[in-house]
């Protein structure tokens, strides 16, 4: 089986973690929001996924902003469907953003209203320049998922598109965490000089979510339940 390609501007990002080091450091503090209740989430989608009846349920966690993370999904899942033979109905992958790496939940035009690239350090693979778009989330066959081939062998197949679109065309769920966008909120008015109140902000950044990404209270609870009630298997990236 081929290496997973599309990683070329992960160094860069993850140089970007320590550039917006304040944005990781300041997302987990709990003196610095208010602590959301349950009736302010989809507890339904949440516990329909993590009671998932999936033979094999993975997943994997990272505060780091880059693209690693979704290699290693695309990895795990050509490796349980062709290489121990598991039904693909049978798999079930979740993979929760937070920190920085939540940043890359939202679309196109909280990167460019709030340059999102420049601070992250993240660059357009294709321009070179601070990405200006969500990078990670467009994938190798447009908005059909039309592929060229179904070979998983092929380069321009599913099998080796690590984008998050790809991921979740093949059912792979993402998690967003409402603290981290608390976080993000908070460090986009300083970044940004803004002088609305950060909730404004904070709405505006779930507007624009990537499709079917599902926020909880606190990814860090959330990873807990899907271990111990879910039995799901946890691997930090």
């Amino acid at each position: 089986m081929k290496s997973i390609s599309r990683r070329s501007f992960v160094a860069t990002a993850a140089a970007g973690v320590a550039a917006f080091g304040a944005l990781g450091g300041s997302i987990p503090s709990a003196q610095a929001q208010r602590v959301e209740t349950k009736s302010d989430w989809d507890l339904a989608a949440f516990n329909k996924l993590a009671n998932h009846p999936a033979r094999v349920k993975q997943v994997f966690d990272t505060g780091t902003a880059g693209g690693s993370i979704f290699g290693h999904a695309v990895n795990s899942l050509n490796g349980l469907e062709y290489g121990f033979g598991i039904p693909k109905d049978q798999i079930q992958i979740v993979v929760s953003l937070r920190g920085p790496a939540n940043l890359m939940n939202f679309d196109d035009y909280i990167w460019k209203k709030y340059q999102i690239g420049a601070m992250l350090h993240i660059n357009d693979p294709e321009t070179g320049k601070p990405a200006e778009s969500n990078v990670f989330y467009p994938g190798k066959a447009g908005a059909k998922m039309i592929y060229v081939s179904d070979d998983i062998e092929n380069p321009h197949s599913i099998y080796s598109d690590s984008s998050i679109q790809a991921l979740q065309h093949r059912g792979v769920r993402f998690l967003g965490c409402h603290n981290s966008t608390q976080g993000s909120a908070r460090e986009l008015m300083h970044a940004h000089h803004l002088k609305q109140p950060v909730q404004d902000v904070y709405q505006e950044l779930l507007a624009h979510k990537l499709p079917n990404v599902l926020i909880v209270a606190a990814a860090v609870a959330a990873i807990a339940l899907l271990q111990t009630e879910g039995h799901y298997s946890y691997l930090y990236v």
